[in-house]
């Protein structure tokens, strides 16, 4: 009896050792022919975001493109100084709701940030799902990284300095707001970065190349409005977005956002990856599945000769595709 207690003692933490494991359960490579508008909205206005921004919000913003140092085709979102339905200058911004949507889990994105300075203001970020029915703050919001505020700018350390963020409330004037920032000892800018945030029932914790910078516990209490557990406990979609002045910067007219005036200025993000497990109450709903893919963690020299041609894997953190005899990135280079 001793020895079945044991062998049952053994099964069930080796259960929930299993159950806490991070699975992938979503993957956007933006490697196709055109964004899936099955995924992802673009979004177009002009209305200044709520915080007085310049930029009108277009779909000349938005594009699927090569980032010219890597040449990796990535989702390419682009700031503009040009005249444009009464705005002075174009920018691009791109949401997944009523699309994508997930409730805790593990997300990363791989971002190459633009210079910043100044004035510009670029963000990856998510909403409650049910913005169109109670609106903001009430639907929750979750700055997983912004960059370009104006205490930057007064420091001269644009670069380096960026924050995580959560918003709720009843009204606009009624916000309760955790905003956590850091002076980096690296430029985050001009370079790619993986950029992640891990969200359960009880926290939120963000991370910069897998360095912390953001902790928040989600804490209930009687106002439902307040309520962070209930409000940050279900449905969110992602956002990703270039704004152009406003009040995060503190710029208020386009000849001040010296960013851009020697041309446009585009942040590239290489992919997109959620993942969850399986002791979390948690959600996920897609209306376009992502091809199957698996992290590996065989070798290259291992996966050479693999029959399953056309088959997509993750190996240390870079998307590859098996074809024939070898095994090539997304832009067509075989890996030796």
């Amino acid at each position: 009896m001793k020895h079945v207690f044991t062998l049952l003692l053994i099964f069930c933490l080796a259960a929930m050792a299993a159950a806490q494991e991070y699975t992938l359960v979503w993957n956007e490579d933006f490697t196709d022919a055109a964004l899936d508008n099955q995924v992802w909205n673009i979004e177009i206005n002009g209305d200044g975001g709520g915080n007085n921004e310049l930029q009108y919000y277009c779909e000349k913003g938005v594009a699927l493109g090569i980032e010219p140092q890597s040449g990796r085709q990535c989702l390419v979102l682009t700031a503009s100084k040009e005249d444009y339905l009464g705005k002075q200058c174009t920018s691009g911004r791109v949401n997944t709701k009523g699309k994508m949507t997930y409730t805790y889990g593990k997300i990363e994105a791989r971002i190459k940030f633009p210079n910043t300075a100044n004035g510009l203001w670029p963000a990856f970020w998510q909403m409650g799902n049910n913005y169109d029915q109670v609106g903001w703050p009430r639907c929750g919001e979750t700055d997983i990284i912004e960059l370009g505020h104006q205490s930057a700018f007064n420091a001269g350390t644009q670069d380096r300095y960026f924050n995580g963020a959560m918003h709720v409330g009843s009204a606009w004037n009624t916000v309760w707001s955790d905003a956590q920032a850091v002076t980096w000892d690296y430029s985050v800018e001009d370079t790619f970065h993986i950029v992640s945030m891990v969200w359960t029932p009880g926290s939120i914790d963000m991370y910069m190349d897998s360095k912390p910078y953001f902790h928040a516990d989600l804490e209930p209490n009687d106002d439902a409005n307040y309520n962070r557990q209930l409000v940050f406990g279900k449905p969110n979609f992602i956002i990703a977005n270039v704004a152009v002045g406003g009040n995060f910067p503190g710029i208020y007219n386009i000849n001040g956002i010296t960013a851009l005036a020697n041309g446009s200025r585009s942040m590239y993000i290489d992919w997109i990856r959620i993942y969850q497990r399986g002791d979390l109450n948690q959600s996920f709903e897609c209306a376009s599945p992502s091809d199957p893919i698996e992290e590996s963690t065989l070798g290259v020299e291992q996966l050479q000769g693999n029959p399953e041609t056309g088959r997509k894997i993750i190996l240390d953190g870079q998307l590859l595709i098996l074809r024939g005899d070898h095994v090539y990135t997304v832009t067509g280079q075989m890996v030796k």
